[in-house]
């Protein structure tokens, strides 16, 4: 069995007359938790959405569990137990939070189908989508609406989990709570890679990391040997872990 989960080889991406990515090379290793890092414009988020079909490659290869992916649309990939929460995360305002999550659990046609012993998993993981399971979803908070984000992505199980920025504007304590969740995630087997801007947060769960610059990664290699390296800090990021 292949180490890496998902690979990414010479990936180029345009979105309209723009070249956004040029020729990206990536490994995420199976069973670990991958990071994204990189200053705003880099194509952290364009990778990411390319991974799922959500904006073609133009030219390269993106292989998911040894199949080429690269051709497939957004609904192939995501029945191959991948999940991605984009940065807006997607929550349907107007629905309940258990509306959410049943939309999302495909092998239930009502709430009491849903997997119980998987839910009380994921109530113990993100207590606020038990508390407010009957109220509208677009009534929660930012850092709610991210749990519950994370939490429908993963109702059912999963192999991969692609989460952009989920720390964005959350509060220091749900972002304590997020890091705890996903370190349960990785614990439990899913391969994670997720975009990330608060360094404490990639320092702390990150197994490897992968640094992108004007569309193209420039560094990559284990989260340990960026975030004990100040020098290699400053010279990738511009500031130190």
């Amino acid at each position: 069995m292949n180490e890496n989960l998902l690979t990414l080889e010479g990936v180029h991406t345009h979105i309209g007359a723009y070249h956004i990515l040029h020729g990206v090379d990536l490994a995420v290793p199976r069973g670990q938790l991958t990071v994204l890092l990189g200053r705003n414009g880099a194509g952290k988020t364009t990778t990411l959405r390319t991974i799922m079909g959500l904006w073609r490659a133009s030219k390269g290869r993106v292989e998911f569990n040894g199949r080429d992916i690269t051709r497939w649309s957004t609904p192939q990939i995501a029945m191959h137990n991948v999940a991605y929460v984009p940065e807006n995360m997607g929550i349907f305002a107007n629905l309940t939070v258990r509306e959410n999550m049943l939309l999302a659990a495909r092998s239930a046609k009502n709430a009491a189908q849903m997997d119980r012993e998987r839910l009380e998993w994921i109530f113990m993981l993100f207590p606020a989508v038990q508390q407010f399971w009957n109220h509208p979803a677009g009534k929660l908070s930012g850092g709610q609406k991210q749990m519950l984000a994370v939490a429908r992505a993963i109702v059912e199980p999963r192999e991969m989990l692609i989460v952009d920025e989920p720390s964005k504007g959350l509060a220091p304590a749900i972002i304590n709570n997020m890091i705890d969740a996903f370190a349960q995630l990785k614990a439990s087997g899913v391969t994670i890679l997720l975009v990330e801007q608060n360094i404490n947060f990639a320092r702390r769960l990150g197994d490897t990391v992968a640094v992108m610059d004007n569309g193209q990664v420039v560094h990559a290699g284990p989260m340990k040997e960026l975030a004990d390296n100040e020098e290699l800090q400053h010279e990738l990021l511009g500031l130190a872990l």
